[in-house]
């Protein structure tokens, strides 16, 4: 995550489509806060509010344009900004991401809320991914240092979690989730010295606290809409996030995050 500047926290109130009113915002130091934008209904708590984080010390809201702290890589899609929601739209082939700029965050939590849609079911699926990934110019090691808060195929209905390390060690959860179109959920990951805990739509569902499957390196955010081969032809599709947020561990967890160990095995990828 990076560390351009701390903003105000953000108290978004969502009204009925029948009322004529928008939402009353405050406004951030990064950006103007969103608007009632969504015509779904608010959707789930998230992991700030039940376990008492306190306020971001940072956050996108991804409102106006995409600003220049994000570096996306889409040959065949595009990445924008699209009604306050941070959008990665693919085309018929190819993958799309986009990765935060900035020094990163060894510890911390941070929580995004996201939907994903597909057109089409003919061809193949994408991945919809958000991972922590090691920041800046730091070796990326294929994927050997990857924290994921959520991995899962469009069309199916888990959503995977994992935690990789050097020098090939993963440990992976999953829980079951409707991810159906336009289906809102919230991720979220807190990274501590000794332990992370992974948790959707507020519940913890897992907890690794063994040494070895930490790498105690500054990471970053990164989305992506993955396309496992380059060349197969894929079901066009986009994902989009409402929020991103990043808090410190000032504040303790109002709830115990004791939860089940995630499965311990390797990465085969890892170089």
């Amino acid at each position: 995550m990076t560390s351009h500047r701390p903003v105000r926290h953000v108290r978004r109130l969502l009204v009925p489509l029948v009322a004529a009113g928008t939402a009353a915002a405050l406004t951030l130091g990064i950006a103007p806060a969103s608007q009632a934008h969504h015509a779904d209904p608010p959707g789930p708590v998230n992991a700030q509010t039940t376990y008492d984080w306190g306020k971001p010390i940072w956050q996108d809201d991804f409102v106006g344009g995409l600003k220049d702290i994000w570096r996306t890589r889409s040959p065949h899609g595009n990445v924008r900004n699209q009604h306050g929601m941070l959008t990665l739209n693919t085309g018929k082939r190819g993958s799309v991401s986009a990765k935060l700029k900035g020094t990163g965050h060894e510890t911390g939590r941070w929580e995004i809320r996201l939907r994903s849609r597909q057109y089409g079911h003919d061809h193949g699926h994408y991945k919809v991914r958000t991972e922590l990934v090691p920041a800046a110019k730091r070796p990326q090691n294929c994927g050997a240092r990857n924290v994921a808060l959520n991995s899962y195929t469009l069309g199916g209905n888990r959503a995977h979690h994992y935690i990789r390390s050097l020098p090939a060690n993963q440990s992976t959860s999953h829980t079951g989730l409707n991810l159906g179109n336009d289906r809102w959920h919230t991720f979220a990951v807190e990274v501590t010295e000794k332990r992370i805990s992974w948790f959707v739509d507020a519940h913890v569902i897992s907890t690794e606290t063994r040494p070895e499957a930490l790498s105690n390196v500054p990471y970053t955010v990164r989305f992506t809409m993955l396309a496992p081969n380059a060349d197969k032809r894929m079901n066009p599709s986009r994902m989009q996030m409402d929020w991103l947020r990043y808090f410190t561990l000032r504040k303790p967890n109002s709830q115990s995050v004791e939860a089940p160990l995630p499965r311990s095995g390797s990465y085969a990828d890892a170089c």
